[in-house]
């Protein structure tokens, strides 16, 4: 859960790229005016400290990351600077990360001194100042509430209680992409609708008991429908997630009025917070009649262990997380295959092979290794979270050597990681064969940091891959894939993060039945 956030950690941890626009001005100013010519960003003071990229004086590094994709000038600068440098945003000195190594010792090895969260303002307004388990500092808080979501939704035990609907939902998707394609079988058609509305559909029934069609809202005055229940709670939140406060990056000109930012910010939690109060109220009344379900939301209420906006920001929390995260890796790895029809064909074989005549279930995961090495490359080549949210090193400590001191925001590049030729041989290529070392369940599921690693490692990561697999899996079985003419190269994402630009259209044939 902590790192399939996708949008909204992926936008915190490259914020001071979009920053970068907000203060270009900045930039030339500072060129101009005091002629500052080009200084290290390190400390000085620190005889062992890592590299420093060189920037300017007052905004550092932000004139070079102007452009949407952070981490690729990040993963750029680590050939010339190693896998750990500094640069600085602004007022604050960042140590950036490119090796799985390095961000292993971080996540793990160093992890008491660079537990604590590091959010810009938006984050910390959308997650009620980090009252999530995903954004929240390791305390007792962060215990409690990731005890209680593997306990309630996420964990195997729980797992178990959701199969029928993780079952329907993948009949659903079959059967909606049969209807499609027998109504128009020349025509692409657009797979990101068909598997957004299900996980969507799955994401409620888990959290709140049932898969509601409309909700009415008090604040509002009216009934709203799915759809934008969907939008309030999804959509325009991920959006929000983006903005960017330029005060982020000088927190001396905090009195400066950022007007337009602060209402943009204001209007989209305060209809967020309006659409879950209303959703979790309706449920609620539901349990009071004593119609109790097995949801996320019943488990929580039987607790009695949160105040009413804890409970509402962990409802919203999971709302979120199960309805867009997945959809980003599976989208990605059905473009791969549709895209390489050798890879494609190698897996339906080994389908075959398991199942069949027999329809692919979740019990068949472990005795497939490629879909698992199909998922898992997809995952380092497609990381869902190029870059994770910012930590703040809250005590002097080394990392990879160094010294790093107290005060300094780190943040992990996985793109950099996973993109890094010292760890991975010919990274640029899309190549499931190379995770073919093990078993579903011998492997490292951690080897490409996805799913973090140490005490915040990914709370979902069991429900991700498992819904993921299975339908890429029973896709594959029942079809075959070919994209839409002309999107070989369509590769485009949505400014920070993973989310495809472009939705997935492809053509699908029916497989020929025995």
């Amino acid at each position: 859960m902590e790192f399939l956030l996708t949008a909204l950690p992926a936008s915190a941890g490259g914020a001071v790229a979009a920053g970068a626009a907000a203060v270009g001005g900045l930039a030339a100013a500072a060129a101009l005016a005091g002629k500052a010519g080009v200084v290290g960003m390190g400390r000085k003071d620190r005889s062992n400290a890592p590299p420093a990229v060189p920037g300017l004086l007052l905004i550092g590094n932000l004139h070079q990351l102007k452009e949407k994709k952070p981490h690729k000038t990040f993963a750029k600068w680590s050939e010339t600077y190693g896998p750990i440098y500094t640069i600085k945003t602004g007022a604050s000195y960042v140590a950036v990360l490119n090796s799985t190594e390095v961000a292993k010792e971080a996540m793990v090895a160093k992890y008491s001194s660079i537990s604590t969260r590091k959010l810009p303002k938006a984050l910390s307004v959308l997650t009620r100042d980090k009252s999530m388990v995903a954004v929240s500092d390791y305390n007792d808080f962060h215990k409690m509430v990731k005890r209680l979501v593997m306990a309630g939704m996420l964990g195997s035990a729980a797992q178990k209680q959701f199969r029928g609907t993780r079952d329907t939902m993948m009949d659903n998707m079959l059967s909606t992409l049969c209807t499609l394609v027998n109504d128009d079988p020349h025509s692409p058609l657009n797979f990101r609708e068909v598997f957004k509305d299900e996980l969507f559909r799955l994401s409620l029934i888990q959290s709140l008991g049932e898969d509601v069609s409309s909700v009415y809202v008090e604040d509002f005055g009216r009934e709203i429908s799915k759809e934008e229940i969907y939008q309030a709670t999804v959509v325009e939140m991920m959006m929000c997630a983006i903005e960017v406060d330029w005060r982020d990056f000088f927190p001396y000109l905090r009195w400066v009025p950022n007007k337009s930012f602060e209402t943009r910010v204001r209007t989209t939690e305060s209809r967020r917070t309006a659409v879950v109060r209303a959703l979790v109220h309706q449920q609620k009344n539901r349990i009071a009649r004593g119609k109790a379900k097995i949801s996320y939301l019943d488990f929580l209420v039987a607790e009695n262990a949160l105040t009413d906006d804890q409970l509402m920001m962990l409802i919203w929390e999971a709302i979120i997380e199960a309805a867009d995260t997945t959809l980003v890796t599976s989208e990605w790895a059905m473009y791969e295959l549709a895209k390489n029809p050798e890879i494609q064909d190698r897996l339906y074989q080994e389908i075959q092979q398991v199942c069949g005549d027999g329809k692919v279930t979740e019990d068949h995961l472990r005795r497939l290794p490629y879909l698992n090495a199909v998922f898992h490359e997809t995952l380092r080549y497609h990381s869902p979270v190029p870059l994770v949210p910012p930590r703040f090193v809250h005590e002097n400590t080394k990392l990879a050597g160094y010294d790093v001191p107290a005060g300094t925001e780190m943040i992990i590049n996985l793109y950099g990681c996973n993109m890094n030729k010292k760890d991975w041989e010919e990274p640029e290529q899309w190549r499931p064969e190379r995770f073919l070392d093990g078993s579903f369940e011998d492997v490292d599921l951690f080897k490409t940091m996805a799913f973090g690693g140490g005490k915040r490692v990914c709370a979902g990561a069991l429900q991700a891959s498992t819904i993921s697999c299975t339908a890429i899996a029973r896709f594959i079985q029942e079809f075959s894939w070919r994209l839409k003419e002309g999107d070989e190269d369509n590769v485009d994402t949505i400014q920070l993060t993973s989310y495809k630009l472009h939705p997935l259209h492809v053509h699908i044939s029916p497989r020929a039945t025995k």
